[in-house]
């Protein structure tokens, strides 16, 4: 869910984060974290490069386990 700015102090638009589990709680938190957003845009305007993905995942702590 996103909140819309005019919520933000409603403590009601903030009732979803009760029934998150960890992960989901962890990217409501980082999806607003400026330094992160400024690093994915950078990244996805950049050539497609491994080493590039592989070391922004290092430095935001993502992981895939899901994926092969």
């Amino acid at each position: 869910m996103n909140t819309p700015p005019s919520l933000w102090r409603d403590p009601q638009a903030y009732d979803y984060l009760d029934n998150l589990a960890a992960p989901d709680l962890a990217w409501e938190f980082l999806r607003r974290n400026s330094d992160y957003r400024r690093d994915y845009a950078a990244l996805m305007a950049g050539p497609d490069d491994p080493a590039a993905r592989a070391a922004f995942r290092a430095r935001w702590g993502l992981l895939f386990p899901c994926r092969s």
